[in-house]
């Protein structure tokens, strides 16, 4: 039987203690996780790095919000089918969410355990 291959995410979040965590508890899960402080460290890791499986991302950061993230990635075709998670303290990030064309989208503080089945989905369905 062949080894299933980890799924790479990377986890774009400026709050120190959130995206330390987030990564910790997907890589308990098996998952291989990479981190951005803000959008333009994320683009910055994507310049130079193999495309992620999929992308968790904060809406609100300094230097490049999760916003223009987005509207970069989707700019860029090499880019651009990897799917988003949005995940935000925001009251509008549904809206938010779904003008980004996002996968999803949580709430701060999250439920893990609905997250990761929505993680799995996501990264199970992608191109």
């Amino acid at each position: 039987m062949a080894q299933q291959v980890a799924k790479t995410v990377l986890v774009v979040d400026d709050d120190d203690g959130v995206r330390e965590s987030v990564a910790e508890l997907l890589e308990l899960e098996g998952f291989e996780v990479r981190t951005a402080r803000n959008g333009r460290e994320a683009l910055e890791f994507l310049g130079s790095n193999p495309t992620p499986d999929l992308i968790v991302l904060d809406l609100m950061m300094p230097i490049m919000s999760g916003r223009e993230f987005r509207d970069e990635q989707l700019r860029d075709g090499r880019l651009a089918g990897i799917p988003v998670v949005v995940v935000t303290a925001s009251g509008g990030g549904r809206a938010d969410a779904q003008a980004m064309q996002a996968a999803a989208y949580f709430v701060k503080p999250v439920n893990f355990d609905r997250f990761l089945e929505t993680l799995r989905a996501v990264v199970q369905h992608a191109p």
